[in-house]
């Protein structure tokens, strides 16, 4: 009987712990807490068709244009007409579009290209991705009334605002009924769960599957001509850090296994040089810092190649790190290199791999 005041005792304490940690509410106890309205209202910005969650603001087509010029231009050209990196924003709608609310151009099989404005039906799309995913160096950074201001130099641009425009939260409504694809959409392809936008919704695939005595599951292989290989450098070192498509190493002579016949024994790898790993450490840096998006090995993108920048500044480690801090133009195009925010041993060794003569 001694004891039972000591269990009861120790009961207690361990269900007063076990409250103190279990959020209220929480479908778990003692995991996590609630979000607060602060952090909530942080992460919900996006901002639907029927433009909730809008927030208030205003911005000229001429800050826009400032705006674009100093932020956006560099990747998406001067007039939205983009270059070498990206696709065209303007371009291929007419005053007719605007008027009937379809793209005449998407119906043509051989107009060039498909722009923004020629696929855009709502408007709240832009502004959001804008908002949330611009500029691309710096997401997030422009303020609410700088991305009314860069849509409406869009949409001047695609001529279906004037120049002296204001967009805002109270005339965004107006103007998403001048969009020249604004009743482009379709439910046709029976994505869409439900009844909200078709009375008779249709399943997306209407296939059969082979139950019994189904066909062998092809095997499909193909390897580049010899001609071609490495046409454009080692696609291996081109490699990009989203997507499933990994280029093979195109350095060398095709071998069996990339023309699709049975692979030959792999030969015993030699253990890597201090050398060897210092390269692939700074490789490493450059794929994951996003550099690979304007930089290739032997083949310029949008900046120059790894292989002109190490033949042009040999041995001139200390100079790299400077221009790989402060970003600059004019040195190999008029496309800007922003700033770079790595941590310092990164930025060394990246300078001192290009320095060394950028080694594979």
């Amino acid at each position: 009987m001694s004891s039972f005041p000591k269990f009861a005792t120790a009961f207690v304490l361990t269900a007063a712990a076990a409250a103190c940690f279990a959020a209220p509410g929480a479908t778990y106890p003692g995991i996590g807490r609630d979000a607060t309205p602060r952090e909530v209202a942080a992460w919900d910005i996006d901002v639907r068709p029927d433009f909730k969650g809008l927030p208030a603001g205003a911005g000229s087509v001429d800050k826009g244009q400032e705006v674009w010029e100093a932020k956006c231009a560099s990747c998406h050209g001067v007039f939205g007409e983009s270059n070498q990196v990206f696709n065209p924003i303007v371009g291929g709608t007419t005053k007719e579009d605007i008027k009937s609310g379809h793209v005449a151009m998407l119906n043509r099989k051989d107009y060039p290209g498909r722009t923004t404005f020629m696929k855009l039906a709502n408007l709240s799309t832009l502004w959001d991705y804008i908002n949330r995913a611009m500029p691309w160096n710096a997401p997030k950074s422009l303020s609410t009334d700088e991305v009314y201001a860069v849509t409406a130099y869009l949409l001047n641009l695609a001529e279906i605002v004037p120049g002296d425009f204001t967009l805002s939260d109270k005339n965004i409504r107006d103007v998403q009924r001048k969009l020249p694809n604004r009743d482009g959409l379709t439910t046709a392809h029976g994505m869409w769960p439900g009844t909200e936008f078709t009375a008779r919704p249709r399943p997306d695939v209407a296939a059969a599957a082979c139950m019994s005595n189904c066909d062998v599951e092809p095997k499909v292989a193909s390897m580049l001509p010899a001609f071609a290989r490495n046409a454009h450098g080692n696609l291996a070192e081109q490699n990009r850090l989203v997507g499933a498509q990994r280029g093979v190493n195109t350095a060398g002579p095709a071998t069996a296994a990339a023309a699709g016949s049975a692979p030959a024994a792999a030969p015993a790898k030699a253990q890597p040089t201090a050398a060897a790993k210092d390269s692939a450490a700074a490789q490493s840096l450059t794929q994951k810092n996003n550099c690979t998006a304007c930089h290739a090995a032997t083949t310029r993108i949008v900046g120059p190649s790894w292989a002109e920048i190490a033949q042009k500044h040999q041995g001139k480690a200390d100079y790299l790190v400077g221009k790989i801090r402060s970003g600059g133009s004019g040195v190999w195009g008029a496309i800007p290199m922003p700033p770079q925010t790595l941590a310092d041993e990164d930025i060394k060794r990246i300078a001192g791999w290009l320095a060394a003569g950028a080694g594979r």
